[in-house]
């Protein structure tokens, strides 16, 4: 018990150090660990929910495929940029979207199961009773389902009430018992929740209300896989290449400006001026570029490793130098991240540590972590409640300038790949 102790912290503090997630935190330590199973299922990780949750379901059809090529399929990388401000707790959090199509979930799961060519349907029911009645009949007869529930609702992640009905991210239901449904979010262990809880929170966001794919018997061949990567970088350097600034590309340019504007509205010199909310909108940035967060990181590195595979499928060795250079972005955004929340500051190490030890007890343990991570959860937004009220670290002038300078290089450095991209898939 306490080498499986020490392991446990071994693994957290290597993610609050480093912003990797739980599979490659525990990689660098231990080595690659046997795939974990629940009741015949098999938990095969990922990175990015959506690409990860089809991956799963294609896996255990038996099916040879890799979530960097289907996260290729679906468009592969994307940009965003919001920063919304909260009237009822004077919080301020940012938005960052990192995968195509990143708001519109109902258009990103049909592009990505569409191009791989795996029959599918979608269903969206609007009473809580009959949508809990399909999910319960298609696991019943076997068929595991993507479902999008709030993240409030569901518990594990021991957020505060004021995140009710922020949204959440696709995981994969996979079974179901008498007291509730078996969940897959991309870790190597169960978790299990009730079915009155489940239903709440798919039921508790409007736009993709009790939404459920399910996906039918796929065959994948290279010839399938090569058509569905061209056809998605193809997409991916069009949308990119589109001038909107909230939802491609242009997006980075206009947050590094704001970073350092002092007439905008919406500068954050303005929004910021008080200092109040800031530590969380820091750690909005750093769990959001780094897989250590709720979701997948900036995904830089995944869309590399689909280049890889690309290349080979697609003949390109282009794609391969490609990679090389979205491997160095990714790099930048992980110095970004770590420039928003230093570690050396105390009040940020204390949140990075905390941040990590409730995804590590997700991914790990699921379930059976819920203990650990809900009182991690509960010290975790005290601190971050005091954080927030008095900002710990200084004059934030200049750590807006810096954050201005790396967003500008990324932009910089994205729309020049992107662009090579572009002649590359023509």
């Amino acid at each position: 018990m306490t080498s499986k102790k020490q392991l446990k912290a071994r693994i957290r503090e290597r993610m609050a150090k480093t912003g990797e997630s739980y599979t490659t935190a525990r990689t660098h330590i231990v080595g690659r660990a046997a795939t974990p199973s629940d009741a015949g299922w098999r938990f095969a990780g990922g990175r990015s929910p959506a690409s990860a949750a089809i991956t799963s379901i294609l896996v255990n059809q038996g099916v040879t495929v890799s979530e960097p090529l289907v996260f290729l399929a679906g468009g592969g990388i994307g940009a965003g940029y919001i920063l919304w401000e909260f009237r009822h707790d004077h919080s301020r959090h940012v938005v960052m979207g990192f995968s195509n199509q990143w708001q519109y979930y109902h258009r990103s799961m049909d592009r990505t199961l569409t191009r791989l060519g795996v029959p599918f349907e979608q269903h969206t029911t609007g009473g809580a009773k009959a949508a809990a009645a399909r999910l319960a009949a298609e696991l019943d007869a076997g068929r595991p389902c993507v479902i999008l529930p709030d993240r409030y609702h569901l518990g594990y992640w021991g957020l505060p009430a004021t995140l009710d009905g922020h949204g959440g991210h696709p995981v994969v239901a996979y079974r179901r018992d008498e007291s509730g449904v078996y969940l897959d979010d991309r870790g190597h262990a169960a978790i299990h929740i009730p079915h009155g809880t489940l239903d709440a929170a798919r039921a508790r966001v409007g736009s993709y209300k009790n939404v459920l794919h399910v996906l039918g018997e796929a065959t994948l061949d290279e010839a399938a896989l090569a058509g569905a990567a061209r056809d998605g970088l193809r997409d991916c350097a069009e949308h990119l290449s589109s001038p909107s600034d909230s939802f491609s590309l242009p997006a980075w340019r206009k947050w590094a400006r704001l970073l350092v504007d002092t007439r905008h509205a919406k500068a954050w010199s303005k929004v910021f001026a008080d200092g109040r909310g800031l530590t969380g909108a820091l750690l909005s940035i750093w769990e959001g570029a780094e897989p250590v967060g709720m979701d997948g990181g900036n995904l830089r590195d995944l869309f590399a490793d689909g280049l890889d595979e690309s290349a080979d499928l697609l003949s390109e060795p282009g794609l391969a130098e490609l990679a090389g250079r979205f491997r160095e972005i990714h790099s930048m955004w992980h110095d970004l991240a770590e420039a928003a929340l230093p570690a050396d500051v105390p009040e940020f190490a204390r949140i990075r540590d905390l941040t990590a030890e409730i995804k590590e007890g997700v991914m790990a343990d699921g379930t059976a972590a819920a203990g650990r991570t809900a009182e991690a959860a509960g010290t975790l937004w005290r601190v971050r409640a005091a954080a927030d009220a008095s900002f710990p670290a200084g004059d934030p002038a200049t750590l807006f300038a810096d954050l201005g300078k790396r967003m500008g290089a990324i932009y910089e450095a994205e729309r020049a790949a992107i662009a090579r991209l572009a002649t590359l898939t023509r």
